[in-house]
């Protein structure tokens, strides 16, 4: 095959209508496809900053739910605490009042058994006195006798 002017000015003319083919037909295509691509991939990435910048704020709003939450369990622990410091001296409380109680129930108890021994023993003395009485009084008068009986009555006292 021979080159001559021919042959040039015709690869010239082909070569110009593939281009202006390729300049109507094929490159709108692909530059619509790149721009879409390039669209979609800017929407991707402002979406993912959109992404960061939740992501952050949502951090920042769970930290803050979380101190709120530790501050609630802190106030409710001092509250049991409190409540319980409560319950602890109430219950020393009604310990001490029913102990009084109790103390004041045994004194009395005691006082009437102490009282009931005392008339008792003033009946079984006056029983004694008046036995002895009869005794001195069925002896003759005799100061020997009468000592007799007085110590065998202080032994019985």
């Amino acid at each position: 095959m021979d080159i001559n002017i021919g042959t040039l000015v015709g690869q010239m003319i082909a070569m110009l209508v593939f281009v202006w083919f390729c300049m109507k037909v094929v490159w709108p295509p692909i530059l619509n496809a790149i721009e879409e691509r390039q669209t979609e991939i800017a929407d991707g990435l402002a979406a993912a900053e959109r992404g960061q910048q939740s992501l952050g704020k949502a951090q920042v709003e769970a930290g803050e739910i979380v101190d709120d939450a530790r501050r609630q369990a802190t106030g409710i622990l001092d509250q049991a605490h409190t409540r319980a410091s409560e319950i602890v001296a109430d219950g020393k409380a009604d310990g001490v009042r029913e102990r009084e109680r109790q103390l004041a129930v045994a004194t009395a108890e005691i006082e009437q058994e102490a009282n009931r021994a005392r008339e008792e023993l003033r009946g079984q003395v006056s029983a004694i006195a008046v036995a002895s009485a009869e005794k001195i009084l069925q002896r003759e008068i005799d100061s020997s006798a009468h000592e007799d009986i007085l110590s065998k009555l202080a032994a019985e006292l």
